[in-house]
């Protein structure tokens, strides 16, 4: 199934149903931010934030006022930064990889790149009080990203390898090597966690299950170079995935090196849910039902598609972590339960309208 095109279009010209979704977008990531920082268990709203701030400024403020800064800047803050970034970068990754393969059941997934970060976190995981140690010592909460970011690109090279010929990269190629990394890789995960003692399998069975609970401003400023990496090279993908709308021989014959296109998209791809699976482990059905609806709403016009599911990816995804932490409180589900629970009939109806479709 591929997507239908759309003319560019330019400011004034640009569909009303894209300006509305970019427009409820915004709204919708503002309620998701206003009711992340507001609820939680220990019952500190937002009301108290003035009083935060103002004792932070002067330095005064009495052991309430301190556990209210606690919760606000130290806990839900972080935490709020997390979970909109985890959003962002994959509904991201799942836009592009849907518009390089023209298909809207695309998905990081599809071809190794997120198998590929989650073994190198689970091995970084499962080896942190042993071979890992000293580089724990040494690089802190940062060894877990740069873990996951380099299992990710490790994927994306040996997947760049076996694809490519003659410096091209074929869709199809590209996908039959990606469905058998991603199963290489899961193997290597299981394998991993077969051979972990109690301790470490029940951490590596937690993270898997994905979690924004270990939140903190370290992880937080550890994220920002993967961020402001995306926020520079998606721009400059739009024209290229646009062209790709119309196929790969019409994109050629615009100017577009269709080939290069792939791997920065491949490249991107790899950092954004590196990143994103180190912090909040495997968070499922972002990177497909988001920029699917995206489409379904405003169309293909990626200038629309790119910063719409970046926009309502974040939403998501706050909005997944305030059930997680209200439904059973004082405990917590874990995150990637509360996406599956959200995801999965939505997704079932997309499969069963795209095979209807075919």
């Amino acid at each position: 199934m591929s997507f239908t095109a759309v003319p560019a279009v330019r400011g004034s010209e640009r569909p009303l149903g894209a300006r509305g979704l970019l427009a409820g977008a915004c709204v919708a990531l503002a309620l998701a931010v206003l009711l992340s920082l507001s609820v939680g268990a220990t019952g500190v709203s937002l009301a108290a934030l003035p009083r935060v701030l103002s004792a932070l400024i002067t330095g005064a403020g009495d052991p309430a006022t301190a556990r209210e800064q606690l919760v606000l800047l130290e806990i839900r803050l972080p935490r709020l930064l997390l979970g909109a970034f985890v959003g962002a970068a994959l509904a991201l990754s799942g836009a592009m990889m849907q518009g390089m393969f023209r298909n809207p059941l695309a998905d990081p997934g599809l071809i190794g790149v997120s198998s590929g970060a989650v073994l190198a976190a689970v091995a970084t995981i499962a080896a942190s009080n042993g071979l890992a140690l000293p580089l724990v010592q040494a690089l802190g909460p940062y060894l877990l990203p740069l873990a996951a970011f380099g299992g990710g690109v490790i994927a994306t090279v040996v997947l760049v390898a076996v694809a490519a010929r003659h410096g091209e990269l074929a869709v199809g190629t590209l996908l039959l090597a990606g469905v058998a990394l991603a199963a290489l890789a899961s193997s290597l995960t299981g394998l991993i966690a077969y051979a972990s003692d109690d301790r470490e399998l029940r951490d590596l069975t937690l993270w898997m299950l994905g979690s924004l609970s270990g939140a903190s401003w370290p992880k937080a400023l550890a994220l920002a170079p993967f961020a402001l990496g995306l926020a520079l090279a998606v721009p400059r993908l739009v024209r290229g995935l646009n062209g790709l709308v119309l196929g790969e021989a019409e994109a050629f014959h615009l100017g577009i090196d269709v080939d290069r296109m792939k791997r920065v998209v491949i490249v991107a791809t790899a950092a954004a849910t590196g990143a994103a699976v180190a912090v909040s482990g495997i968070v499922g059905f972002v990177g497909i039902i988001v920029p699917h609806l995206v489409r379904l709403l405003a169309g293909p016009d990626h200038r629309v598609v790119l910063p719409g599911s970046a926009l309502l990816g974040a939403a998501l995804v706050l909005s997944a972590d305030v059930l997680a932490r209200m439904l059973v409180r004082p405990a917590e589900l874990p995150l990637g339960v509360v996406t599956a629970l959200l995801g999965a009939p939505l997704f079932l109806h997309l499969v069963r309208r795209w095979v209807g479709s075919v």
